[in-house]
């Protein structure tokens, strides 16, 4: 199963100078806890924001257009469709980024685990539209943090059959 796991804001805002949007410790050990133990996919600019590289306890495929190139510690992949061949006989593989891999990937992917959250941010990166005719809600759950943190929902939707 091909799945997309981002956090996005109000109007879709996912990063802006190849880093995140904001700082959620509870999103983050989400991300971590769905993710570890499975297949992630990312293109070369997420690769190399990634403060530890690879993402530990998973097995971390890069998506790169040179042909050739090596990612320590990572799978290469020279297309969207060789990265799909090499995860082929995978349980479930996370798509993690960036803005061009989730677009192409958005026709494939089977779920989506999207944190929205709920402020409009200041983005030179966007998530694709989330079509109610091709996805439905499957589980949702509103997280308010304490103090000043920022409200954010957790939604998985699944592509409609």
């Amino acid at each position: 199963m091909i799945s997309i796991i981002v956090a996005v804001s109000e109007d879709l805002g996912i990063g802006k100078n190849n880093d995140l949007l904001w700082h959620l410790p509870e999103d983050m050990k989400r991300f971590k806890r769905l993710t570890t133990g499975n297949t992630v996919v990312m293109g070369k600019r997420t690769w190399e924001s990634l403060p530890k590289r690879p993402l530990p306890n998973r097995r971390n495929v890069v998506i790169t257009d040179k042909p050739g190139e090596t990612f320590e510690g990572a799978v290469s992949a020279y297309s969207i469709e060789d990265a799909v061949t090499k995860c082929k006989d995978d349980k479930e593989v996370f798509i993690i980024g960036g803005g061009s891999i989730y677009r192409q990937f958005m026709p494939i992917s089977e779920r989506l685990y999207i944190t929205h959250v709920h402020r409009k941010t200041d983005a030179d990166v966007y998530f694709p539209e989330i079509s109610r005719k091709t996805w439905k809600v499957i589980e949702k759950e509103e997280f308010r943090p304490s103090g000043d943190g920022i409200p954010y929902t957790y939604v998985i939707y699944e592509r409609r059959k």
